[in-house]
């Protein structure tokens, strides 16, 4: 891992603890997650127990401690997007990448997750896909989507 990197995001905010959090996000945005490593620079250099550094990552739902895949695969079940079928469209991505929500596949290239309303009920059911929308998903639609992220990875192809 390269710690320069996450030394240059820390340097970005000047070293304040007083924006603890945005390190961390930067930090996520970088690496897809926030390894052990950087937490422990970032306790470090803010000054800030890493016990209580980890207690914000955890406590945050946007934060994670396992690496994501390359296509983050968000499926809402809001209340709007449960009852136009969101389940269904959870259940095909899983049974499509064989994986459970809250996992990864073993190669890195897809998380899938099931979220709370991603605000976007007008769009139910909605899928958003490395933060790209899906709007008016449905479970038939699932494999398109898949394929369509495989085409962007020459290995994939």
């Amino acid at each position: 891992m390269n710690l320069d990197r996450v030394n240059q995001i820390i340097d970005g905010y000047d070293a304040d603890r007083a924006v603890s959090l945005a390190v961390l996000h930067n930090i996520q945005q970088e690496y897809n997650y926030l390894p052990r490593e950087a937490l422990q620079l970032v306790a470090d250099r803010l000054d800030i127990p890493l016990g209580e550094i980890y207690h914000m990552a955890t406590f945050y739902r946007t934060f994670t401690l396992k690496p994501k895949g390359d296509f983050c695969i968000q499926v809402c079940l809001g209340t709007a997007c449960h009852v136009h079928g969101g389940p269904r469209i959870l259940e095909a991505f899983e049974r499509e990448l064989g994986i459970k929500a809250g996992e990864s596949t073993t190669d890195g290239a897809f998380s899938l997750e099931a979220t709370a309303c991603l605000g976007a009920c007008a769009q139910a059911p909605l899928v958003l896909v490395n933060e790209e929308p899906y709007a008016q998903m449905t479970a038939d639609r699932v494999s398109a989507v898949l394929e369509e992220c495989k085409c962007v990875i020459p290995e994939m192809a």
